[in-house]
């Protein structure tokens, strides 16, 4: 039987996530004093309601992740999240489609970088901050997917997180999968930062070098001009740009093995050596 409790406390947990990341455009448009905070504001309340009712209403749901469910659960993330995360898209002072902002922000949280936006130098700046943060966010969240989901669909070679029949698998499980994802996340937090100081300290303003830190590291690409990288017209932010892009492309497991005093497994992993 399918345990949809489950599902619907993963998603709920994810909405939440999704709630409060709405914050902070809305902070930064308020700060500039964009009309578009209320939009933030109002799409942040509705994902934080609809979230919080799915997980106080499932909290009690049994860890147990089968085949059937993770199916369904990676189906239904992909569809509900960007749902709720183009709200504020297509209410905002952009004037355009709900298709076209769920568009976007499928292709945002992918990481696909594709997107039906113009005007992006004139564009609101909790506009174009809430593109880059939904590319950071769908960056981590595709990695911790690899780790956790695909293993128990059976795609892949990383059964890090593979449930067994015993009544204890997941007690087992989970602490070291909760281990591997914050170490994960850390690494990718990091990066992160090196790359906008990097991007600021080579000319970009201090918002430049947020947004295409984050866009870069998730390798998505969303920039807040329409010459994107070119923009700049400078060597220097290109190649910063093309370095980090490199690295968030590599499998992140490989940089915690070299924190972990095994360099060597980063350069026999056979993804490493064909990508390079």
């Amino acid at each position: 039987m399918i345990n949809f409790r489950l599902i619907f406390l993963v998603i709920g947990i994810l909405l939440v996530i999704l709630g409060l990341a709405m914050l902070i455009p809305a902070t930064v448009d308020l700060f500039v004093s964009d009309r578009d905070w209320q939009v933030f504001l109002a799409a942040a309340a509705v994902a934080l309601f609809v979230g919080g009712g799915l997980y106080l209403s499932n909290r009690g749901a049994t860890l147990e992740l089968g085949r059937r469910q993770a199916f369904i659960l990676t189906t239904a993330a992909w569809i509900i999240i960007p749902a709720f995360a183009a709200l504020p898209l297509t209410f905002s002072e952009l004037n355009i489609s709900y298709t076209d902002a769920f568009f976007e922000c499928m292709s945002g949280l992918t990481t696909t970088g594709s997107t039906i936006l113009t005007g992006l130098d004139s564009a609101p700046p909790g506009i174009l901050l809430w593109r880059a943060l939904l590319q950071w966010l769908g960056g981590i969240g595709i990695v911790v997917m690899a780790i956790a989901i695909l293993p128990l669909l059976r795609v892949g070679g990383m059964q890090l997180f593979r449930m067994e029949s015993s009544d204890n698998s997941a007690e087992k499980a989970l602490p070291r999968f909760t281990e591997i994802v914050k170490a994960i996340c850390y690494i990718y937090l990091m990066l992160s930062l090196i790359c906008m100081l990097s991007l600021w300290m080579a000319g970009m303003t201090f918002f430049e070098a947020v947004t295409h830190s984050m866009a870069t590291l998730s390798t998505g690409g969303f920039s807040t001009s329409d010459g994107s990288a070119g923009h700049f017209n400078s060597p220097l932010i290109e190649s910063i740009l093309v370095i980090f892009m490199i690295m968030g492309a590599l499998p992140f497991l490989m940089y915690l093995h070299i924190l972990q005093g095994r360099p060597g497994s980063f350069i026999k992993d056979s993804q490493v050596r064909w990508f390079l």
